[in-house]
């Protein structure tokens, strides 16, 4: 069941050990549409449901009696079979120490314990994204196999993530890189359409990255997108005067980097 186009077809593995919290997180899943919730209360008996059943989803409480909910995330990230699945985390933890490992991850939300019903459909309506093929282009006539995007962060699962997205929406070539050091490197030599980058990263971040690009890359001109958990204000300041566009948080919504860069495309 992991493909679903619509809500009723999503099959949702929900990780709660509070029976009483499960029922509670069921009921408002019911509201939004669900119909398929199978519970289970720790991070064992989710892999092995995982494995059984292939959900379309999982929506994990972060402390669970056998391993955080961060543990179990990475522990489906380095499942070959299921590295994809999507997944969300409900935890009223707010530290962004505690928090950033699952930023990084790739996740289609992060829920507060208790969340709202607002809260919950965006995080639905993300998976939904992230699940469905994307066709506007192709109807468009965007000759997208020629199109080619850098994507640079220094976390794997979260350029798989984002390469994810974009593959939903039929684009094909890609090239990586782990730092704004790998990404100049790439940029001068090869042509690229566009870039998504993160901004913290080791040995050159992202604004030194945007700043290379207008400055000094031969592609001075080339669109750059932006995802990134940093919260700091001071420090994204100015940021978009440097000629981004757009600055997407993680986790983001896939829809918004959808219409972004379909409009880049359709315009290029």
């Amino acid at each position: 069941m992991l493909d679903a186009r619509s809500l009723e077809e999503l099959g949702v593995l929900l990780v709660e050990p509070s029976a009483m919290q499960a029922k509670a997180m069921i009921a408002q899943m019911l509201k939004q549409g669900i119909a398929h919730v199978h519970t289970v209360g720790n991070a064992q008996e989710a892999m092995q449901a995982i494995r059984q059943e292939s959900p379309s989803l999982v929506i994990s409480a972060l402390y669970l009696p056998d391993m955080s909910g961060i543990d179990l995330l990475h522990a489906i990230r380095n499942d070959e079979e299921f590295s994809a699945l999507p997944f969300v985390l409900v935890s009223s933890e707010t530290r962004p120490q505690v928090l950033e490992p699952v930023r990084q991850s790739g996740v289609c939300g992060i829920l507060p314990k208790p969340f709202t019903e607002q809260q919950l459909a965006a995080a639905l309506n993300a998976t939904l994204e992230l699940l469905s093929p994307d066709v506007s282009l192709e109807q468009a006539d965007v000759d997208l196999e020629s199109v080619r995007v850098l994507l640079v962060d220094d976390s794997a699962m979260a350029r798989n993530h984002i390469r994810r997205v974009l593959e939903n929406m039929g684009i094909a070539n890609f090239l990586e890189a782990a730092n704004g050091v790998e990404a100049v490197q790439l940029l001068n030599a090869n042509m690229v359409d566009f870039v998504v980058t993160d901004y913290n990263m080791p040995e050159m971040d992202g604004r030194a990255l945007v700043e290379y690009i207008r400055g000094q890359s031969w592609q001075r001109s080339v669109p750059v997108l932006m995802v990134t958990s940093e919260a700091n204000n001071e420090r994204l300041a100015g940021i978009e005067d440097l000629g981004i566009v757009g600055i997407c948080d993680k986790p983001f919504n896939p829809a918004t980097i959808k219409q972004l860069l379909g409009n880049l495309l359709q315009n290029h």
